[in-house]
């Protein structure tokens, strides 16, 4: 007889109970406990190991007992997973069939102590979809219920739970002034209407001594307590809490909570928040600080920092270069990079925007979240969003690295964190490291930047002239002159002589051509200017500096 070694799965979606000496994990492998043991005359043996996931929801597979157990199949030390419901081991059909993959690919499977059918049959396989599309459904709408109640209890003005803002204290569904921390508050607006900028407030808090509010979690574990940010102050500042109101995506209710600022004045500061990021800059755009100082990297670990010139009409033009250049010649750096500071800032601003705004983030960059608080984070994620200006957002980088051919974006996660009302300790940075393709075109004395995937653009002009090329090469092949070529082609010897060098073009840069996605810069008008070397590789190199 065989032996079948099975391990039993349990998992309960909230940790309520948990402390309890019989909990509901505990119900679930017994009754699975009890299952193997009805089946030992079939060889099957229960492993020691236990594989219980308290506190978690079903909808992710990034739980820790669940990945171990996962592992252990792989590893061929496990045969059978048995659970006391399908919906304990996942509710979401996509992942379902990632289980199944490894189960398949490891010879092994799985059975539901409650729900008993042959996952080996192809109906046994339709019903397991219909009872997890089942799963899956009870899982959204209980979500939907939860984001309706949220919104209708802020609507009645009730405070939903989350980070508690400094300034105040929670009390059940609603919140109670904090003296020590509403002094702050007060300070912060105080200093804002007398100095009319974040930054100079952010400068003037630090001298103060001004700090943010310092939280114990339920692991004893401390935060808070350190200078206030930039970004912190700005949401303290823009955050109706502190006048009495409650903000639900982009409405706000009159709350239940005592105001720590008057609403008059708080909306008198968001009129000033907001003309001064509408003010017309002129003089003072060409003092504009460039907002990526420090935070950007070539491929030679060198550091791009900012430079200007002014163009005819006396215009400053912003850019940033690599240090290389500020200290040496520029025939000696090729390779360095020149990057128009605007366009990269506002590039790199709407990459931000795309990454902090992709579906499914928030679930991974707070994996052990309740659902509760994912609604509340990806809304108040969405409002740092929409209400942040272009210096907000470019705060938020910690890191771009730059490439020919690619950019990786690496945002700051306790900037993040602190947008969040969250502790940093709490956020994956993984989520928060992008890459992305990257090329600077450059056509004539225009530079370019371009992000995403290039456009395709059919050069005929060039095509043509790689196909005569190659025929004029043939013909010279065979005996005939440039002079000979050019009076039967009714054109000039020097002509040929500049464009026969695309007939030693590196076959994956005529694919390119014929696929329209060659560097903008690589014309016929750029080859007559040119040599272009016969090695393919210096060709690929010359090309990427385009």
């Amino acid at each position: 007889m065989t032996k079948v070694r099975c391990a039993i799965y349990t998992r309960k979606s909230s940790e309520d109970g948990l402390e309890q000496e019989f909990n509901s994990l505990d119900a679930q492998r017994e009754a699975c406990a009890a299952f193997i043991s009805s089946q030992k005359h079939e060889g099957w043996a229960l492993l020691p190991d236990r594989y219980d996931d308290g506190g978690l929801s079903g909808g992710s597979l990034e739980r820790p007992a669940l990945q171990r157990l996962l592992e252990d199949v792989k590893t061929g030390r496990v045969d059978q997973i048995v659970v006391y419901k399908i919906d304990r081991l996942t509710r979401s059909l996509a992942d379902f069939a990632k289980i199944v993959d490894v189960l398949d690919a490891s010879q092994a499977s799985f059975v539901s102590v409650t729900q008993s059918f042959n996952t080996a049959t192809s109906m046994g396989r339709l019903t397991l979809n219909m009872l997890l599309s089942f799963a899956q459904f009870e899982r959204e709408v209980t979500a939907e219920r939860i984001r309706d109640k949220i919104a209708a209890s802020k609507r009645r003005g009730l405070w939903m739970g989350g980070t508690v803002p400094i300034g105040y204290d929670p009390d059940g569904r609603t919140l109670t002034i904090n003296e020590a921390g509403a002094a702050t508050v007060r300070m912060l607006y105080d200093l804002y209407e007398r100095l009319g900028s974040v930054r100079s407030v952010t400068e003037e808090a630090e001298r103060q001594g001004l700090r943010s509010r310092k939280r114990e979690g339920d692991d004893r574990t401390r935060a808070g307590g350190g200078v206030l940010g930039r970004g912190h102050i700005h949401h303290i500042l823009t955050n109706p809490l502190y006048a009495g109101r409650i903000r639900h995506r982009s409405q706000v209710y009159d709350g239940q909570h005592p105001a720590i600022i008057d609403p008059d004045r708080w909306d008198r500061v968001q009129a000033q928040l907001q003309a001064e990021a509408a003010k017309p800059r002129g003089k003072a755009a060409s003092k504009r600080q460039s907002l990526l100082c420090g935070k950007l990297t070539d491929e030679t670990g060198d550091r791009l920092t900012p430079s200007h010139s002014k163009s005819r009409t006396g215009q400053r033009l912003r850019y940033y270069v690599s240090h290389r250049l500020v200290t040496g010649r520029a025939e000696r750096h090729p390779d360095a990079w020149r990057l128009p500071a605007d366009q990269l800032e506002t590039r790199i601003a709407s990459l931000v925007c795309g990454a902090l705004s992709a579906p499914g983030l928030v679930p991974t960059l707070v994996p052990n979240a309740p659902a509760d608080a994912i609604v509340n984070l990806t809304t108040k994620l969405s409002t740092v969003l929409t209400e942040a200006g272009s210096d907000d957002i470019l705060a938020l980088v910690e890191r771009v690295d730059i490439a020919p051919g690619s950019l990786t974006l690496a945002l700051d996660a306790s900037t993040i964190a602190e947008r969040l009302n969250l502790d940093a300790n709490v956020i994956e940075v993984a989520p928060l490291v992008t890459s992305h393709p990257f090329q600077l075109r450059k056509r004539g004395v225009e530079t370019r930047l371009v992000l995403g995937t290039p456009a395709v653009h059919l050069d005929r002009t060039l095509i043509r002239n790689i196909a005569k090329a190659h025929a004029w090469f043939e013909r010279i092949k065979a005996g005939e002159t440039f002079a000979e070529i050019a009076a039967t082609e009714g054109t000039s010897k020097r002509r040929i002589q500049q464009l026969i060098d695309l007939a030693f073009l590196a076959p994956d840069i005529v694919r390119d051509v014929l696929a329209g996605t060659q560097p903008v810069g690589f014309t016929s008008d750029w080859c007559k200017r040119r040599t272009l070397p016969t090695d393919w590789t210096e060709q690929r190199a010359l090309l990427a500096t385009l």
